[in-house]
């Protein structure tokens, strides 16, 4: 543990691109003493970022070890600190307490033009990842509903996005949901999911936020709601917030 955590060069190299205290120098430190002296000296933001980065140094090793292929230090840092702002954005959309989540979807045709927006509140949602997925399946869903023969899906949750455009059967916790989404691509032309940046999915968001705080879903055609219509249009233009 010691080794692969502090003392490999790829570890070294994620450590020193992250901004969390890990003591990468006190190497007389036992490895439980290390681990503790991180999380007593770093704030909880940090915290999390540290057991991020041991979770994908650890997922590196398996993959080096297993497939033959490998990250650098920096590819990592990068990893994790994208994960960690997926999580944070998808935390707007998802109240880990009441187990509630919200999602926006916004569909538009090749010239961007709105056909519709919709918004739905799902219950007894186990985790936020769970969240995205559930969003994806009722994206696919309406366009089966409205008889489009090509859709492009596109989410910020780069998790999600990869496992709807896997071919290999999901066996993670939301392989429910990506199994019925794998199922609803046979009823197109083409359909395709696309990672896009969060700024790219604001209003789909805007919209998430406010069915999660007012407790009121939507379906709006060729529009999307009176709060929304300034973002609309921003996006439209290819205008960021």
């Amino acid at each position: 543990m010691n080794h692969l955590f502090r003392e490999c060069p790829e570890s070294k190299s994620v450590w020193k691109e992250l901004p969390c205290n890990v003591l990468i120098h006190e190497q007389q430190m036992e490895f439980a003493e290390w681990l503790t002296e991180v999380f007593v000296k770093n704030s909880e933001s940090q915290c999390r970022m540290f057991c991020c980065s041991l979770w994908a140094i650890w997922g590196d090793r398996n993959n080096r070890v297993h497939n033959k292929v490998s990250k650098s230090g920096k590819e990592i840092s990068r990893f994790v600190s994208g994960y960690i702002q997926e999580l944070d954005g998808i935390g707007k959309t998802y109240d880990g307490k009441s187990k509630e989540s919200a999602a926006g979807i916004v569909a538009r045709n090749n010239e961007g033009k709105v056909l519709l927006s919709c918004s739905m509140i799902y219950k007894h949602v186990a985790t936020p990842f769970a969240a995205e997925a559930l969003a994806s399946r009722k994206a696919i869903k309406i366009g089966k509903e409205m008889k489009w023969r090509k859709i492009i899906i596109e989410g910020d949750s780069l998790s999600i996005i990869k496992k709807c455009r896997s071919n290999i059967p999901d066996k993670s916790k939301v392989c429910a949901y990506i199994n019925d989404i794998h199922k609803l691509q046979s009823s197109f032309q083409e359909c395709r999911f696309e990672h896009v940046p969060r700024v790219v999915n604001s209003l789909a968001h805007m919209i998430a936020k406010a069915t999660l705080r007012d407790k009121r879903i939507l379906y709006l055609v060729e529009g999307v709601p009176e709060y929304a219509e300034d973002q609309s249009g921003r996006d439209r233009r290819g205008e960021s917030d």
